[in-house]
């Protein structure tokens, strides 16, 4: 595994969600606050996104907009102003096909269509890794010529699988929608490491150093790593692996190590049936009663209790 992969995964449950809806005319639909991250794709035309407590955002024809944190929005066909606020519809009601569609213009006329892949992912925040909870509320990814074509590639077998009525998917949609809004987020993320000039993880991992370190304690997170043996594998002192990993990633190597060991096992108690014993060995800990210490030391609960307090997850739909 590596840090984006097992970021994501630690803290995702149930199953993304997802609609293609078009419409036409005057419209304006609301998505509040959620626990989740969320985003939208602009397939045709052009609309505004209205996220709670911030700046009005156009999208045009192939932008995508990642909403990480589950904020509050409104997406419309003009930008914010109290009366478009005031209009808009619930999200599930907006995006529900056995709504009427919008009537046909009068000829020789020209109606505003926008078509869209509109999406939710649902997360476990309680211990999210600090490169997720470095991202900021909005991504916005323009649409521009020669600029991120895996997520367009994404967007397009996306698109092409969310095409039609539900009863015309084609065989294993079930499989593969899943699968593609797995690849759709991991590529949004993957952009914004990219292209953000701001944060300490874009610089952490692409710090040959720390990224190097990084690479091998995800790895292996049950391996007996030291200092000195990560420094080796880093190919600096331990010094300067100290260094530099502290002030890109927040936290002295040895103390990530056990932060991620811990979170790895939050995610093992909620998602799997692994007994303690199984779960304390695949994070490096001899003991589960070794184990038990440092996960209440860390989560202010014991295992078990964690366990049931967080069941298997079930599936998850935006409506």
């Amino acid at each position: 595994m590596d840090v984006v992969s097992d970021a994501i995964s630690a803290v995702r449950v149930g199953r993304p969600s997802s609609d293609r809806v078009r419409v036409g005319g005057d419209w304006c639909a609301r998505l509040d606050p959620y626990e989740g991250a969320g985003f939208h794709v602009v397939l045709k035309g052009s609309c505004w996104l209205l996220p709670d407590g911030g700046e009005p955002v156009a999208l045009g024809a192939g932008d995508a907009v990642l909403l990480p944190h589950g904020t509050g929005h409104v997406v419309a066909d003009s930008p914010a102003d109290a009366a478009t606020v005031a209009r808009a519809v619930p999200f599930a009601r907006w995006a529900d096909r056995s709504l009427p569609q919008p009537a046909l213009p009068a000829f020789g006329t020209r109606v505003r269509e926008v078509e869209m892949l509109c999406g939710k992912y649902r997360l476990d925040r309680s211990h999210a890794h600090p490169l997720l909870a470095e991202l900021p509320p909005l991504v916005h990814l323009p649409n521009r010529a020669g600029r991120n074509p895996e997520l367009r590639a994404a967007v397009d077998l996306l698109g092409g699988e969310l095409g039609g009525e539900p009863h015309e998917r084609r065989p294993g949609s079930a499989v593969a929608l899943p699968s593609l809004l797995d690849l759709l987020l991991v590529y949004m993320i993957r952009s914004w490491l990219a292209e953000s000039t701001d944060g300490a993880w874009p610089g952490a991992l692409g710090d040959p150093v720390t990224a190097a370190a990084l690479r091998a304690l995800h790895a292996a997170p049950a391996a007996p790593w030291t200092n000195d043996l990560l420094a080796a594998e880093a190919g600096v002192s331990r010094p300067t692996l100290a260094r530099r990993f502290t002030a890109l990633t927040g936290r002295p190597p040895m103390a990530y190590l056990t932060w991620w060991r811990l979170t790895r096992a939050a995610a093992l108690l909620r998602d799997t049936p692994d007994p303690l014993a199984a779960v304390a060995h695949r994070v490096g800990y001899s003991s589960p009663y070794a184990f038990s210490h440092a996960f209440r030391r860390e989560f202010g609960t014991t295992p078990g209790r964690y366990r049931s307090g967080h069941g298997a997850a079930g599936s998850f739909t935006s409506r």
